[in-house]
């Protein structure tokens, strides 16, 4: 289980997937039985930077080997 706090730290929401679009990354939020959807949880400078912070969640999540992870999206 992953928890996410947002970039502007006004929601904490339960992420299923992650994905870069850009400067920006969206949590995709939802399970089998309901409908998926996406929420913006950070935007970045650039896509590299996107991708550092997306490489910075799946190094918690290893650390914590697979248990449940939270992890605040950087400001910058």
């Amino acid at each position: 289980m992953l928890w996410i706090l947002t970039q502007d730290k006004d929601s904490l929401i339960n992420v299923k997937e992650l994905t870069v679009n850009g400067k920006k990354i969206k949590g995709i939020i939802g399970s089998a039985t309901l409908d998926e959807w996406s929420k913006s949880i950070g935007k970045y400078q650039s896509n590299e930077r996107a991708l550092e912070v997306v490489s910075e969640v799946f190094n918690k999540i290893e650390e914590n080997q697979g248990h449940s992870v939270t992890f605040a999206m950087p400001k910058e």
